[in-house]
């Protein structure tokens, strides 16, 4: 039987304890390792490469949606399923966009949890008690951020406060890329990429990049039908 490999990054010792206690029950999972922090749970998933990354989203230094972004980012194998103790849509949606492949409540029951990976395991995505395919798992995406519109400056075209280039730079936020990858599409240079994201972020006023998309998304600036993700 091939097993799961698991990677369980959480700051709270006796909750991970928990954790890889009930799944090294499992005569179809293995625990490679376990992380304390962001820092050393994305560490030890570029060294050890688990099939799967169950991992606390609220992490001293970088947190779980960041690690998560990075792992997508550099192409690593590892799925990320996301736990967190505040089980909120809009943070469901903020994981999705970063490229989880699942959002779970810590106060899942353990037999859940179990069946939550598995569904990761096999390809599936996995949001609360919802189970996604990828061509679902964007249909959700979209009927949650289509909600609020800004109103139009001319029939047909949404307003919105970017430049060309700027919307040019955050539809290729929304597909995922790197600045570096942005920056060889668009022909431009690396730091002119960072001078447009920091823009961005400041006339939204928001944090962060997914931030950013969730801004845009739900203004209808821009759509994931037009943003094909990348697998």
């Amino acid at each position: 039987m091939k097993k799961i490999t698991l990677l369980i990054v959480d700051d709270h010792p006796l909750f991970r304890q928990g954790v890889v206690d009930s799944l090294s029950l499992e005569a179809d999972m293995m625990i490679l390792g376990q992380a304390a922090s962001g820092e050393e749970g994305l560490e030890m998933v570029r060294a050890l490469k688990p099939q799967i990354a169950l991992m606390d989203i609220n992490l001293p230094g970088m947190n779980g949606q960041q690690i998560t972004h990075l792992i997508v980012q550099d192409k690593l194998p590892t799925r990320v399923l996301l736990l967190t103790g505040y089980d909120e849509m809009e943070q469901a949606v903020h994981a999705a966009l970063a490229g989880a492949a699942g959002y779970l409540a810590k106060d899942i029951e353990p037999l859940n949890l179990m069946k939550a990976i598995r569904n990761v395991a096999d390809g599936r995505y996995v949001f609360g008690s919802r189970v996604f395919s990828r061509r679902e798992l964007d249909d959700w995406l979209i009927s949650q951020t289509e909600g609020a519109r800004r109103s139009y400056s001319e029939p047909g075209n949404p307003f919105h406060p970017l430049s060309d280039r700027e919307m040019e730079v955050l539809t290729c936020v929304v597909r995922g890329m790197s600045n570096k990858e942005i920056a060889n599409l668009l022909e431009i240079s690396h730091q002119t990429v960072k001078n447009h994201v920091t823009s961005i972020l400041r006339k939204f006023g928001v944090d962060d990049r997914t931030q950013a998309v969730i801004y845009a998304l739900k203004r209808g600036w821009v759509t994931l039908k037009d943003s094909t993700r990348q697998e």
